[in-house]
């Protein structure tokens, strides 16, 4: 991997520890040695990162099918195959998409490997500030205002604590169309072991452990697509329910905006 002027490879970062788990090559040995630490608290996480992805992938999807045509990946990390554009045009090939992402390897990649394809691009901003982000002349050139638009906020949520979270998902709400949808998807550790880990064990990011009843209320208002606030990988399979006695999973769901 080649390193992108202006960042420190010898310092962990959240996306390439991802890309690692994912069993991708951009990524370095500081991400690499974060990721395997991790794994050995947790074996479960590579596991939990492929359902979150394989979540983002449906709810894209399912939004291109009911006809939405353009989306906004917030928090986007390093691209995947099949990235979330490219599952969007799956479906509708006029489909437009934005990737947000603070980390400059991360906009540096994406915009070699996906920025080319028409009605794609990448944007270095800051999603906790959603009027930048709107703002931006990237994002307003491939997203209408107007529009409906799908959102997607795969496993950043978890890296804010509930009040911020719940406001910044609310800007984003309260600036979509109606129809816009809302995906949304966190960690959730479940067991008293992990929870009582130390957090010095994961350095790329401060973590905040968010429940099924904090997602219900950052989407309030909207109404919340089958099957509701679930495990992903029940989500995916449309049962809903409890999720698993797993020690921690992807906890999420997606949201309709009211016409």
């Amino acid at each position: 991997m080649t390193a992108v002027k202006g960042f420190d490879p010898s310092r962990p970062n959240i996306a390439r520890v991802y890309d690692y788990w994912l069993g991708g090559k951009d990524n370095f040995a500081a991400d690499r040695a974060l990721a395997q630490k991790i794994c050995e608290i947790n074996p479960g996480v590579p596991a939990m990162v492929r359902d979150n992805r394989a979540f983002a992938s449906q709810a894209v999807t399912r939004a291109a099918e009911s006809g939405i045509a353009q989306f906004l990946d917030l928090g986007a990390g390093l691209p995947t195959r099949p990235s979330l554009g490219e599952a969007a045009q799956a479906v509708n090939p006029a489909a437009r998409i934005a990737y947000v992402d603070y980390d400059p390897v991360v906009v540096s990649h994406a915009t070699a490997l996906l920025a080319s394809r028409p009605g794609i691009t990448a944007v270095s901003a800051d999603l906790t500030d959603p009027a930048g982000v709107l703002a931006h002349p990237a994002v307003r050139q491939v997203i209408d205002p107007g529009q409906p638009v799908c959102v997607i906020m795969a496993c950043t949520l978890h890296f804010l604590e509930a009040a911020t979270a719940r406001a910044v998902t609310a800007a984003y709400m309260n600036r979509a169309a109606a129809s816009s949808q809302i995906a949304v998807s966190v960690v959730h550790i479940a067991s008293d072991r992990l929870l009582a880990t130390p957090s010095s064990a994961y350095t790329a990011g401060t973590f905040f452990n968010h429940d099924h009843q904090e997602i219900a209320a950052w989407l309030a208002g909207w109404q919340m697509l089958p099957p509701g606030v679930t495990e992903a990988r029940r989500w995916i399979s449309q049962i809903g329910g409890t999720p698993s006695s797993a020690g921690s999973y992807i906890l999420c769901t997606a949201a309709v905006k009211p016409s």
